[in-house]
Parts: structure tokens; sequence; C-alpha cells
């Protein structure tokens, strides 16, 4: 057994200040004032640092990193998908993100680094996988090789998906901004194809990720009943649309809307989104406002501003540019996330019986949120990773 003491610790939902966090092995015994121990625990006052649970970025792309991702997978076959995927989870690992949702590759790629990150800690991170996700002919991310026609094609390619293994699927319920011919604004499929999906994912036991710029989208993907909706953005052709309604619904009906934030200073954001900044920080404060269920993802892989490691940066500027409370913005990519995307019981939490996974930076991030970005020590079931 051991014993990690802190002046600062952030359970996943709350700083308790000065506490004692007791492991034994894989698992976190106890998390609780300092107190006196038998001689064998050893004990390892570490001062002004933060502990925290391992952090959950529920939006990445592991086998990507590319500014112009369809040239990218035309250019590297499975084999070299998968290595820079190991590249990437390790860089992720040693930032403490050791839990991951890869929502979209090609073919069994992320399934393997999946069940490679499983048989080692020191691999990456525990991943969960979506494989290649399903849109229209030509439609968002097409290279991936998921794309359907209509709603009996996608419960087709629901069963595929499942018998494969994967831990969720991901549908494009709207075009995207990295797919040449996508426009975001617009639906790809409408209520029926996505109910058609969340039915067959849901009668196998797996959540469905709905990936949703417009409005449109965003409302039939709600409607459908999907687990966790990627963006949100509401984005217009030339703008971002104002819908205090749709707002409402989303905060009724509990779905989980995985918020994009992150990005490396001075790199620039794709055209579309820089062109809608301040709008979109105003919505971002919206959907807080009125109650939406929020957690952060990066979408990591997508271009050179948004490497692997860019969460901790994602929490910064929520509390910067949006007025996020640091506590909320840290629990957005802890508890909150790990509760979104099915692992609540394992991840996200420092609790007694829960995993060790863990998190030490050096700073108080209570008074300092950039410490987020200082990692000193990582350890993921336990197991010390960096």
């Amino acid at each position: 057994m051991q014993v990690i003491r802190a002046d600062q610790v952030f359970d996943g939902e709350r700083f308790l200040g000065r506490t004692d966090v007791v492991l034994d092995g894989p698992n976190v015994v106890a998390v609780q004032d300092p107190t006196e121990y038998a001689s064998e625990v050893v004990v390892e006052d570490l001062g002004a640092v933060t502990v925290l649970p391992g952090l959950v970025d529920a939006h990445q792309h592991l086998t990507w990193d590319a500014a112009d991702p369809l040239a990218w997978h035309a250019e590297h076959d499975d084999s070299a998908l998968l290595e820079q995927g190991r590249t990437n989870a390790r860089r992720a690992l040693a930032a403490g993100i050791t839990t991951i949702r890869d929502l979209g590759s090609r073919g069994r790629v992320a399934l393997q680094l999946r069940d490679e990150t499983a048989r080692s800690p020191l691999a990456g991170p525990t991943l969960l996988v979506a494989g290649p996700a399903l849109t229209t002919p030509g439609g968002h991310c097409w290279f991936l090789g998921g794309a359907c026609t209509d709603a009996d094609e996608l419960v087709e390619a629901v069963a595929r998906l499942d018998e494969a293994g994967v831990d969720v699927i991901k549908v494009m319920a709207t075009g995207g901004n990295i797919t040449p011919g996508s426009a975001p604004h617009e639906s790809q499929f409408r209520l029926p194809e996505l109910r058609a999906v969340v039915d067959a994912a849901h009668a196998a036991g797996l959540p469905v990720a709905a990936h949703a710029h417009g409005t449109g989208g965003v409302s039939d993907a709600t409607a459908a009943g999907v687990d966790t909706i990627e963006h949100c953005s509401f984005f217009t052709e030339d703008g971002i649309a104002e819908d205090p309604a749709l707002i409402q619904r989303l905060a009724e009906s509990g779905v989980a809307v995985s918020l994009t934030a992150g990005t490396l200073p001075g790199t620039t954001p794709l055209p579309a989104v820089a062109a809608r900044m301040p709008a979109l920080l105003a919505h971002i404060r919206a959907l807080r406002e009125a109650g939406v269920r929020c957690i952060l993802g990066t979408d990591a892989g997508i271009g050179p501003g948004k490497p692997h490691d860019v969460l901790p940066l994602a929490v910064v500027q929520g509390v910067d540019l949006v007025g996020i409370p640091v506590t909320e913005a840290l629990a957005m990519c802890t508890s909150r996330a790990a509760e979104a995307i099915g692992l609540g019981r394992r991840a996200g939490r420092l609790r007694a019986g829960g995993t060790a996974d863990v998190l030490v930076v050096t700073g108080l991030v209570d008074e300092d949120p950039a410490a987020l970005a200082r990692p000193a020590r990582v350890l993921r079931g336990g197991v010390r990773v960096a």
C-alpha cells in the first residue's frame, strides 16, 4: 500500500485541500485527511502539487496526425496508421490522459490499438473505439470506410461493427469542416435514419455518438435518442444560430454534449471555426447557462493545432475564454466525461474502490489552472507510466 499526500486533491467533483490518496496496486483504497499509518505503508508527501483522477478525453482520432486528413489516409496504409496511433497514445498518456474515446478510424486499426493498451498500461490510455464512422457516400470522413446510403445499410453497418467488437457507434448526422464537399451546417442523415442507427446500436448494447454541427442535425440526433452529441455548434452557412428552444430541448433530454476545445497557442483554427469564434464562445456559454450536460473532447488528430496531449489546454481555455469555473472545467474531462461515455464506475474519480488512474501536476490547479499542463507523475491502473 502507498500513500500520495498533496497540498491539493481534486477528486473528480471538488477540491479537497491537503489530502491523502491511498493506493493498493490497481485500486484506490481511500481519499482522506492526512493521518498516521502502519510503519510498512509508504507515505510520499509531495507538497505543493495537485493530485487528480486521470483525465478523460471524450473525442480523439488517435490514428490521425494530419493537416489534411483525406490525404493522410490516402498516403498511409493501416500499419502506418497503427504505428502513428501508438505514438499518439503514449503522448496522451504522458500528459495524464488515461482514458480516450476514439471516434473515427479506418478499418480495425483502432481496435488493435485498444487491445494493445488493454494488455499494457505503458502502451497508452484505456480506449473506447468506434471504428469507421457511419456517413453518406462522399460525406464527412467517407475515407474511413463507413459510407451508407439508407437506413437498411446503416443497420447492417451497425451489425458489422458490433461483430468487429467496437465500443461505440459514431454517426455523422451533419457534414463537417475537414472533408472537401461536405458542409457542416447541412444534415447528412435525417431522423428516420438516425433512429434506425440508435435502435440497432442500443439493441446490441452499444451507445451512439452523433457528430452534429447544424441545428437540423442536432435536433434530429436529440430526437433519435443518441447518447452523446459531438460539437453541437449550431453552425449555419455563415455563422452560429441562436436557437433557445433547441438548447432547452437539449437540457431537458439529458443528452451529453461533447464540446470541442483545446488548440495549441499560435496555431490557426480552421477558417470556418475562426470566423465564428466570438459567436461560438457565446453559444457555449448559453448551453451551460441552460443546464445542458456538457463534457470536453478535443478532436485531437485533425490538424497541427490539436495534438493528442492538448486536453489540459482545453481546460485552461475553457476557464479563460468561456469563463467556466475551474472545478466545472475539470469535472468536464474527469467525472462527467467518464459518466457520459459509460465508464463512470471505473474512471474519472478518486474514490475508495475506484481504479488508480492518477495524475499529479506541479502547482495548485485551483489557483493556477495552467498547472494542469505540468505533469509530474501519471499512474494508470496503479502502474507508473510517466
